[in-house]
């Protein structure tokens, strides 16, 4: 069985992502997908409250949440075999990897651009990252 790990951001290219390992499964190949979610850890708290601090965080989830929740009912209707979906902070590129390592994933699959507000203008920068980095192959989707 194939293990498919989908980052998924909710953006346009992450649902083309999760559609391209559909069309694999039906294809007749045999696989399980992991979606994930990735948010980065803020870079400066400043000098917000420990109160300010966990309105944060709980938005984080909050978003994580109704990104993952899209995710599943696309891949569900996309006819997607989905075992638990991930949660993971960080650096989004190195939790990507980390998540693949950690489960064992055979290959990694995402969109060319996210809903991140800087990159380079062919291939975002989470993608760039995690092709370079990824010890699994890689599927990007434009």
């Amino acid at each position: 069985m194939l293990k498919i790990l989908i980052a998924v951001d909710g953006s346009e290219h992450a649902d083309r992502a999760i559609e391209a390992v559909a069309a694999m499964a039906r294809s007749s190949l045999e696989l399980e997908a992991t979606l994930l979610c990735v948010s980065p850890e803020p870079l400066f708290y400043g000098s917000y409250t420990a109160a300010t601090i966990q309105k944060i965080e709980d938005e984080q989830i909050v978003q994580q949440n109704a990104i993952l929740a899209k995710a599943m009912e696309h891949a569900r209707v996309a006819g997607l075999k989905v075992v638990a979906p991930a949660r993971a902070y960080g650096v989004i590129a190195n939790e990507i990897v980390r998540i693949a390592k950690d489960r064992q994933v055979d290959q990694i699959a995402l969109g060319t651009r996210g809903m991140g507000a800087v990159g380079n203008m062919l291939l975002g920068s989470v993608a760039q990252r995690v092709l370079h980095q990824s010890p699994v192959p890689v599927l990007l989707v434009k």
